[in-house]
């Protein structure tokens, strides 16, 4: 990440560091009120914090910012006062966000942070500060250095701020995986990656290439990508077991590195977001890459269903019956509805062969739950209403709000076959598109307890807007990680 983080010793103030640092900009917190800051660097200047917060109209709101010049020993520098709200994680986050948009292209800045959820301010700034680009960097990057200075000093502020670094970086890795275009993110350039993360992070990996997809009976996956025959699939599993782990998580991902809508195409529109496709299966890896780092009891696997889904002579056509791992059958209706057909071959493969206390899968999976809940609410479905409860609770925490969604019995008609077990599309005008892609994915995950995450809504921003950066976001990478560490 573009930003070192650092804790001031106790007892040092704004002014002393913005000397020793020779920082470009210092920033004191404002409370709503708004309320100022007893700011030792205020007396530096000819008027009171209260009358500049009072010429801006300035109320201490997370994300404003209101800015002055003023003198540091022999320099003029910049002074922000920056609105942290009441300093909830969430208003912490908002002024952290802010503070890393405006102090872009500065080398350094020093900030003081009030008593609160620190690893949330972190992420923030952080987050702020991400970019993505093939090619000559921006012209106004990021902030350089950031120096945090709090009352409880470093050694109560660095477990919080390592935890904020963490949830971050994991974000933007997820982020950077998504991203990254087709025609470099295969199948199996995912795969190498995962290879990568595995010896980074202390994880097992096996990797089933087509060959061994094909003996084991994962007709989802070769189905999805039977157009790409250049790119065949491949099932990323990666595993994390602590010793002592308490229970048995799997993580599934879609990963569909680019998503044509195969013979169902799409608009030429509607594909130029489709590498990001594969989100799911980025945040899976991107989780499972932090669990160490972060302490995580329980054992964790994580599959990623990776495959690109093309047009060709060799695609799967609607109409078609495709086996899934362990025998059940679906009908094509529609090829672009291709993520609950791999999601169905590793949700089945988990349910069978791995025995976990429970499943939670997200994915980019449909447009109707971008309509339903718009560009800052994953959908939540789940089967179990206390692993539903801790994932709204972990969204709450981590800022990626989660809506329940119901699995709707009586529209399970909607997707019944006249030739397979389940169509994969429903056929008879019921609507609730998300729901209905819920339902197929149940009809593959046992009795145990299992929740589906579809962020096709949050994965992707066309702005940037505080910690959100324009392309995909990473959504869910955090509120997994908050969930698993809670």
């Amino acid at each position: 990440m573009p930003i070192q983080t650092r804790v001031a010793p106790t007892g040092g103030t704004v002014s002393q560091a913005v000397t020793e640092l020779d920082a470009e900009l210092a920033a004191v917190p404002v409370r709503q009120g708004p309320v100022a800051p007893a700011a030792e660097i205020a007396a530096a200047l000819p008027f009171a914090l209260d009358e500049v917060l009072a010429l801006h109209r300035a109320k201490g709101e997370p994300g404003e910012i209101v800015a002055t010049p003023v003198r540091v020993g022999d320099k003029v520098r910049e002074l922000l006062l920056y609105g942290v709200g009441d300093a909830s994680p969430d208003d912490l986050r908002k002024a952290g966000a802010a503070l890393a948009r405006r102090a872009r292209g500065r080398a350094n800045l020093v900030v003081g942070v009030p008593e609160g959820d620190l690893s949330a301010f972190v992420v923030g700034t952080l987050l702020a500060s991400y970019e993505f680009r093939i090619g000559e960097a921006s012209k106004k990057g990021p902030l350089g250095a950031l120096t945090v200075l709090t009352e409880s000093g470093p050694d109560a502020a660095a477990p919080q701020i390592e935890r904020g670094i963490a949830l971050a970086q994991a974000t933007a890795l997820s982020r950077d995986l998504a991203n990254t275009p087709s025609s470099e993110k295969t199948p199996a350039w995912l795969a190498e990656r995962a290879r990568e993360l595995a010896a980074e992070s202390g994880l097992s990996v096996r990797i089933r290439d087509e060959k061994d997809l094909a003996d084991g009976g994962f007709g989802g996956l070769l189905a999805v990508g039977s157009g790409s025959p250049l790119h065949p699939p491949r099932l990323i599993e990666l595993t994390y077991a602590p010793d002592g782990a308490d229970r048995h998580i799997v993580l599934v991902g879609k990963g569909i590195t680019f998503d044509s809508g195969g013979l169902s195409l799409k608009p030429n529109d509607n594909m130029k977001t489709m590498k990001t496709d594969m989100q799911g299966g980025g945040i899976v890896m991107a989780v499972m890459s932090a669990l160490r780092g972060l302490g995580v009891r329980a054992k964790v696997t994580g599959l990623v269903a990776a495959a690109e889904n093309m047009p060709s002579g060799s695609s799967m056509r609607p109409s078609d019956v495709i086996t899934h791992f362990g025998g059940r059958t679906s009908e094509v209706l529609n090829t672009d509805a291709e993520g609950r057909l791999v999601l169905a071959d590793a949700l089945a493969y988990a349910d069978a062969e791995l025995d976990p206390d429970l499943v939670v899968d997200v994915a980019t999976l449909t447009g109707a739950a971008k309509v339903a809940l718009g560009l800052r609410h994953g959908a939540l479905f789940a089967n179990d209403d206390a692993l539903a409860a801790a994932l709204t609770e972990a969204g709450t925490a981590a800022g990626e709000p989660l809506w329940r969604l119901p699995l709707v019995e009586e529209y399970r008609k909607g997707i019944e076959s006249d030739v397979a077990d389940v169509a994969n599309i429903e056929r008879g005008g019921y609507g609730g598109g998300s729901i209905m892609a819920a339902l197929f994915l149940r009809e593959f995950v046992g009795d145990r307890p299992w929740a589906h995450l579809d962020i096709a809504g949050p994965a992707r921003s066309t702005s940037d807007d505080l910690e959100i950066s324009k392309g995909a976001t990473g959504f869910s990478t955090r509120l997994l990680l908050e969930w698993l560490t809670g």
